[in-house]
């Protein structure tokens, strides 16, 4: 009997190897990695330079706390914040101690405008993490239930309807707003285009904080750094983790504008947030995600999905997200129950199924185009099988 808590519905399966796009059990046996770890392994498994960035550094020093300066913290700062476009940055260990900083920003924020019982506004189909307070922003029932979530804290709309944010503007107890640019858990629901530049002013109309979060989206997953780059806003806080540091557990939650001064010494703090191994990380991932890469992720993701639309759309299948965030929602009736088994047993195809009726794909960025044509040639086998 394991010794470690059933909180995961895991698969019969292990992997001991990765190199690129694929993962190798025991046997050697080969799997085309079409999740690389919820998004995480962005540069594919064991790419060189992060192998050899994580060597070096831990040959040399590991942590020592923020009771000192770190130098490597300092330069992850500065490359993440260039390429974010923001002013500073706390590093976190995950995406969930990531929002849970934003979070907390948020309510510091209305605390010095005199606001007694402060509000967030998130979005139906939502989630940013498992924490207290990330979970209760988070709409999954399954991941809230029974854990007394702070309810009174949150204000839900639906995603993609700037109208219904617009509608709460007379509340003076709201004191943000915290959305995914594309929900990723929730089913890879995409907004209209000009979705977030509605948010961006009605948060500045009613001097609100604009909080993205970014934790899948980010760090080169949709064809640019950040998803909100597709648009012309900047936000006030920006979270990321996941592909940060390629598979090391690092996050970070980015301010500008309206947050910028809002904590203080003592204010926040995380024993291992940003230690001189996972900042050494996040610059080699910097490094790594080139305009190249970026471009690759655009024209690779383009093609996956215009493929798989050419042999099914007229089977009710259709396409969502942008980049490498792929997500194939299903017709009405199609069973995906047994669909992430078959396509490990029967394609050695890594996939996962999201928001009920999606086929989740988040492939390495640097995917090659007979990685991609394979994987496209094992979707439509999956996709035969299951229409």
């Amino acid at each position: 009997m394991s010794h470690i808590m059933p909180t995961y519905a895991r698969q019969p399966i292990s992997f001991v190897r990765g190199e690129g796009a694929y993962l190798y059990t025991a046997d050697g046996t080969a799997y085309l990695d079409a999740l690389t770890g919820i998004a995480v392994c962005g540069l594919g498994h064991c790419h060189p330079a992060i192998t050899a960035a994580i060597t070096e550094q831990a040959g040399q020093i590991v942590h020592t706390s923020n009771l000192y300066t770190i130098d490597w913290q300092e330069k992850a700062a500065d490359v993440l914040c260039a390429a974010a476009g923001m002013e500073q940055v706390f590093f976190a260990n995950s995406g969930a101690e990531a929002n849970e900083c934003a979070l907390k920003l948020a309510r510091l924020y209305a605390h010095n405008q005199g606001k007694a019982r402060p509000k967030v506004v998130v979005m139906e189909n939502s989630f940013h993490g498992r924490t207290l307070l990330s979970v209760s922003a988070t709409a999954n029932p399954k991941a809230r239930a029974g854990f007394y979530t702070l309810d009174d804290d949150f204000v839900r709309v639906p995603f993609g309807d700037a109208d219904a944010v617009a509608a709460l503007s007379g509340d003076a107890d709201i004191c943000a707003v915290l959305v995914e640019p594309i929900q990723g858990e929730g089913g890879l629901h995409t907004p209209p285009d000009d979705y977030l530049e509605k948010l961006a002013k009605i948060c500045n109309d009613n001097g609100w904080l604009l909080m993205l979060d970014e934790v899948q989206t980010g760090n080169g997953r949709t064809g640019k750094y950040f998803a909100y780059q597709y648009s012309s806003i900047k936000p006030d806080v920006l979270t990321t983790a996941k592909g940060l540091g390629n598979g090391f557990p690092i996050g970070a939650c980015m301010v500008s504008a309206k947050a910028v001064g809002l904590f203080g010494a003592g204010s926040h703090g995380s024993t291992y947030g940003g230690t001189a191994l996972g900042s050494r990380v996040v610059c080699a991932v910097y490094e790594q995600l080139t305009a190249d890469v970026m471009n690759n992720t655009t024209t690779q993701g383009d093609k996956i999905r215009q493929a798989i639309l050419d042999k099914f759309a007229d089977k009710g299948v259709s396409a969502r997200g942008r980049g490498m965030m792929i997500g194939f929602a299903m017709p009405d009736g199609v069973d995906l129950s047994k669909a992430v088994d078959i396509a490990r047993d029967q394609h050695h195809l890594i996939i996962n199924v999201t928001g009920g009726n999606v086929i989740r794909l988040l492939p390495a960025l640097n995917l090659s185009d007979d990685d991609a044509m394979l994987l496209i040639s094992k979707l439509c086998d999956l996709f035969n099988d299951l229409l």
